[in-house]
């Protein structure tokens, strides 16, 4: 354990969109931030080849430059923008205790939760295969769904969230087919019967995904099993869309923070506020709606301007 304390004004932990744009405001309202990337730094949209929907690239961007775009754009204000990971975290008390890698501890009048979420895939080698290449394996529908209109894709899941996803990618899909893995919807009633009544989704229930198929660069089909016959089948398809959930990389602030049944932290409505005074949270760490960059960026804004009238209000 380090013998040396650093004391900081606002510490951001996190780097993907929401990390960055409240760094952005926190350091123009001169409040020194030091944000330490993660175990991902940029965050999920690293992971992401064309990024279509965020707003002022009419071309698209990268996932990846648009992250560097906005760390740069945070180190410009004075950012101090870290590499490393944050192990463990003390609440308890009037100041806020964190330590980077079990080592190096850190005193922080302001604490800005950006940590994200981490998309559940099957764990399959072909899914992660590509997944990987960028070849038609994706766990948003909205994020992606734009790519594969007029074509042909799977879906694995059995919740709301995985019926939502096959709704709307149903309206850009010539044919999307819902595998689900027992023999009944884990959805309300009423998203059940949304996808049900969609004309051009195929429900295949009590399917396993075999084998994500492709030639090598991009996807071509999916192999399943259906469990009731025991027999296998290939499924022609262009995009694999897994919808099984997220978990909410929030497991260190358990203790002290409010988190729901899943794990998302808990935040006052309407602000980023959440038990803990001066702790806040911004992008999916609290978001099982949305998940979207721009509403992570758009908490991210609202932290810092929560943490600058929280510093503000103890002056």
């Amino acid at each position: 354990m380090s013998d040396t304390i650093e004391r900081v004004k606002c510490l951001i932990i996190g780097s993907g969109p929401a990390g960055y744009t409240a760094a952005i405001y926190a350091a123009r309202a001169n409040m020194f931030p030091v944000l330490y990337q993660g175990t991902q730094p940029g965050g999920q949209l690293t992971t992401t080849n064309e990024v279509e929907n965020w707003p002022g690239n009419p071309e698209g961007i990268t996932g990846p430059e648009m992250m560097i775009g906005l760390q740069e754009q945070a180190q410009r204000f004075g950012t101090d923008v870290r590499d490393g990971w944050v192990t463990k975290v003390d609440f308890s008390g009037d100041v806020h205790k964190v330590w980077i890698q079990d080592d190096k501890e850190i005193h922080a009048e302001t604490v800005i939760i950006s940590t994200g979420a981490s998309a559940k895939y099957l764990g399959l080698p072909s899914e992660q295969k590509y997944l990987n290449l960028g070849g038609g394996v994706s766990a948003c529908a909205v994020c992606d769904g734009f790519f594969y209109r007029n074509q042909e894709v799977v879906i694995v899941g059995a919740g709301d969230s995985a019926c939502e996803e096959a709704h709307y990618l149903s309206k850009l899909c010539t044919k999307v087919t819902m595998l689900v893995r027992s023999e009944q919807f884990r959805a309300s009633k009423i998203m059940e019967a949304r996808v049900r009544k969609t004309a051009n989704i195929e429900i295949l229930m009590n399917h396993d995904t075999v084998e994500v198929l492709g030639d090598g660069q991009v996807v071509t089909g999916v192999k399943v099993l259906n469990k009731t016959t025991n027999t296998e089948s290939e499924i022609p398809a262009t995009g694999f869309f897994v919808a099984i959930g997220h978990t909410p990389n929030t497991q260190i602030f358990k203790d002290f923070l409010n988190l729901d049944e899943t794990g998302y932290i808990i935040n006052t409505p309407g602000s980023s506020k959440t038990n803990i005074e001066g702790v806040f949270v911004s992008g999916d760490a609290a978001d099982h709606v949305y998940r979207q960059a721009i509403t992570a960026a758009g908490t991210g804004c609202m932290a810092a301007l929560d943490a600058e009238r929280y510093l503000a209000s103890k002056e």
